[in-house]
């Protein structure tokens, strides 16, 4: 199909993407139609559909951002064609709600995969568009009692946000009202309980003496915690309606039930019979709303704290930016700055955009972005980040990337969508929370017909069934895997490790082998000079002058590397005359009066040099992995220099943290062996893989899946990624501005080996954590119900009140999550 598009006038580029079905064209609009381009396809048995919308723009379509000014257009047999849309989801309270939307979604033809995220209020949906549209998805969302609309859009996500804020104010309000007059109602009907009390019931109240009173006045007080608590009703009775009955429900069903009974008993009071004063549960009603209240009020509040790193990355872009034009300095709103706007940052101030710096000398603050906690040196031709701090000095740049293209973006897009997949190990709780609820009502219905049928009276048989709704809330089973996630992915951000999901959290924990890509990952990835062996009475500096003078002239990656060494040493490069590359061999230049020979032995040996005095340094330097370079000045050698691309500082200590955790570390590459050997030596390394042509690597990582291994391959950038691909987990080592690796499954921003250990040990800690909510959840659940079920009180034990079930429920969902938040003091060790 590319052959196919590329033959047609006016296509200047065209890429397709077999992953994603997306043909990206760079082309003359006015000089080919997209009709044209459509029976180009379709002539070559494809099908072709609408061009998605701009790359810079929000959309639902599933695609890769290609380059700029590129237009992207799907291209795909015409028999499927796949978007995702991510929606933030209102009125969720618990792993019913998010199983009921699922639900919903899936029920509609041509949604092929659902996956709402409770803890995260957002959800995930596949959806073919020839069949479904997206605005039906939301009505069927809206019709299962849940509110819906697109989460990429960011007004949508700011007016998110200040519902939230909102809902929180709101919540805590509702829980005070709650409060103020569920404390009276509990004291008025226990007090007669405790005839110790040194403020008991006045007389008109005592239910001895005026039993109406004692009833009316815990009616009258209860009435507006209802209110305050109303929400339980609402919701809970719709999607009762809707056959997916959540937590809402049993609460409304649960403390609804002891309200209407004790209203029977009040009209049975105040018809005389006074029999019917023990048997009110307005307390029960009151304090189980007000507990729920409190612990969802809790809940909300720890959940606020979970997406930290979100709200630590969307704080960084300001709301305005400088830009100069004609000659004048303008303050526009940063939705406005557009690429190749000349952007002024005064010091101390944050870069608003992505761009190449053109004027001034400064450092940056890129830790929230990269997790280097060091400033990094800007100056002209620098690359500098939107959302990094601006340090000393007043900097001039042109934009490059504005809006969703910057890195920011695409880090906040990675962290949100990362936060949204679901871990393998949340199935079991997705099964279990999905029948939950009906099987809850089904147990305290069964119990309320035993213990009739045991002869219990109704007083009795009420506890049981209200006990057992209220503490069986799926809450804590709902949050106990996402909220993890959520933290754990938002604390790798913040370490500059870049989880693209829960799935990839969780497959990270199981690598027992890492396979670490030599050139760019564990060495600098450029050739450095590392020694200088001088003969004939030549000191290092005057034969590294003469020979950095003679090598100015050539582009070769080994004459920079000892330019730059007498660069770095300060040393003063005279220009070279009559310059002459001589391939494969090295260069022939004058410097001054004297005629140099820099280049390999061979060269030496085709112009007569004698370089027998450094044959016992040359075989040193060969086992060592060296690559050589001789200097031979007006006939006589001068100099033996040694460059290799050396190992990054932190490589080696990266590479023992692996050890430690029991990892089987191998480097590939593919230099000659004694390099690769002298590299390993020095980093720690036992396994190598040499001489491996890049189109192998990926046969290799297979070779090692096939003796059972499960097996990670770090690579700086995607020359590699089909290794990347093969690999269990692919991590991508690379800036701030690479964050869009889509070969890999984990992108390491700081370019730092020791973000891998980093990786594993914060994958461990958190399926660790999930695996302790998940034990708590189930327990709690496996506990409690029996429990308020009576069984233990049929063993001689006491009875549940509803009062401290409500408790235990509330006290659950926030033990959850406060353990999850334990996972934001994780530290790199």
């Amino acid at each position: 199909m590319q052959r196919a598009v590329a033959k047609l006038d006016g296509i200047d580029k065209s890429e397709i993407n077999a992953a994603t079905e997306k043909m990206y064209l760079r082309y003359d609009e006015q000089k080919i139609s997209f009709e044209q381009l459509r029976q180009a396809v379709e002539k070559a048995g494809y099908g072709l559909l609408e061009p998605a919308e701009p790359i810079n723009a929000p959309s639902d379509a599933v695609s890769d951002p290609g380059p700029p000014g590129e237009a992207a257009v799907g291209g795909a047999p015409q028999t499927r064609q796949e978007r995702r849309a991510e929606l933030l989801i209102e009125g969720m309270t618990c792993a019913a709600c998010s199983a009921a939307v699922e639900r919903a979604a899936k029920k509609l033809p041509g949604v092929g995969a659902a996956a709402v995220n409770l803890a995260s209020n957002r959800g995930s949906f596949t959806y073919d568009p020839a069949q479904v549209k997206l605005a039906e998805i939301i009505v069927a969302i809206g019709r299962a009692g849940y509110r819906a609309l697109p989460a990429e859009d960011p007004v949508s996500r700011d007016l998110d946000q200040q519902r939230r804020e909102h809902e929180a104010k709101m919540m805590r309000l509702r829980f005070l009202v709650a409060l103020i007059f569920a404390a009276p109602v509990f004291y008025t009907a226990m007090s007669h309980m405790f005839p110790g009390l040194p403020t008991p019931l006045p007389r008109f109240l005592d239910p001895q003496y005026a039993p109406l009173n004692f009833a009316l006045a815990q009616a009258l007080l209860t009435i507006p915690v209802l209110i305050a608590g109303s929400r339980f009703f609402t919701r809970g009775v719709k999607t009762l309606r809707h056959g997916a009955p959540n937590m809402d429900t049993l609460v409304a069903l649960g403390t609804g039930s002891a309200f209407i009974y004790s209203v029977y008993a009040l009209i049975k009071i105040w018809q005389g019979d006074a029999s019917y004063v023990h048997a009110l549960y307005f307390e029960s009603a009151a304090v189980v709303i007000a507990l729920v209240m409190l612990g969802k009020y809790l809940e909300a509040k720890s959940r606020g704290k979970t997406s930290a790193a979100i709200k630590k990355l969307l704080q960084l872009k300001p709301k305005t930016a400088w830009i100069e034009k004609n000659g004048q300095e303008l303050e526009v709103a940063l939705d406005d700055v557009t690429t190749g706007d000349i952007v002024i940052v005064r010091p101390g101030a944050v870069f608003p955009v992505d761009g190449l710096v053109l004027a001034g000398i400064s450092s940056a603050d890129e830790s929230m972005l990269s997790g280097e906690s060091l400033p990094v040196d800007k100056q002209p031709g620098s690359q500098v980040t939107g959302g990094s701090i601006n340090g000393e000095g007043l900097i001039k740049f042109r934009a490059t990337h504005v809006g969703q293209d910057t890195a920011l973006a695409k880090i906040i897009r990675l962290v949100e969508e990362a936060q949204g997949k679901k871990a393998p190990i949340a199935k079991m709780a997705d099964l279990v929370s999905a029948c939950f609820v009906p099987a809850v009502l089904a147990i305290a219905i069964i119990a309320a017909i035993a213990w009739t049928l045991a002869g219990k009276d109704f007083s009795f048989v009420l506890t049981i069934f209200v006990s057992i709704l209220v503490i069986a809330c799926p809450c804590a089973l709902g949050l106990a895997t996402p909220v993890a996630i959520m933290v754990a992915t938002g604390k790798g951000a913040e370490l500059g490790v870049l989880i693209k999901g829960g799935d990839i959290l969780e497959a990270i924990r199981g690598i027992d082998s890492v396979v670490l890509d030599k050139t760019g990952t564990i060495t600098e990835g450029r050739p450095r000079l590392t020694e200088i062996m001088t003969y004939n009475g030549w000191q290092e500096d005057q034969a590294l002058q003469v020979m950095a003078a003679a090598e100015r002239g050539s582009e070769h990656p080994l004459a920079r590397s000892v330019v730059e060494a007498a660069t770095e040493r300060g040393l003063t490069l005279e220009e070279p005359q009559n310059f002459q590359a001589l391939p494969g061999r090295g260069i022939r230049a004058d410097v001054g009066n004297q005629q140099i020979l820099a280049g390999t032995l061979k060269l030496m040996q085709e112009q007569g040099i004698d370089a027998a005095a450094s044959m016992r340094d040359a075989e040193q330097l060969a086992a060592s992995g060296r690559t050589m370079l001789y200097l031979a000045v007006s006939g006589q050698l001068a100099a033996l220099i040694g460059v290799a691309d050396t190992v990054k500082p932190g490589s080696k200590g990266a590479i023992f943290r692996l050890k430690e955790q029991g990892i089987a570390v191998y480097m590939i590459t593919g230099d000659n062996r004694n390099t690769a050997a002298a590299i390993a030596a020095e980093v720690g390394i036992e396994q190598v893989l040499a001489e491996v042509l890049p189109a192998d690597k990926a046969s290799e990582v297979q070779k090692l899946q096939a003796l059972g291994h499960k097996v990670a391959m770090v690579r700086d950038g995607i020359n590699d990624a089909p290794a990347l691909v093969q690999a269990d987990i692919g991590m991508a080592i690379g800036s701030g501005t690479d964050v869009a690796v889509e070969a890999a499954d984990v992108v390491l921003m700081r370019g730092d080996l020791n973000e891998v250990p980093t990786a594993i040990a914060l994958s461990r800690a958190a399926i660790r954590n999930i695996k302790q909510n998940l034990f708590w959840a189930f327990i709690y659940n496996t506990v409690g119900i029996p429990f308020a079920a009576g069984v233990v009180y049929i063993l001689g034990g006491p009875l549940l009140s509803p009062v401290f079930a409500g408790a235990a429920m509330a006290l659950s969902s926030v033990s959850v999550v406060s353990n999850a938040l334990r996972l934001r003091r994780f530290r790199v060790k």
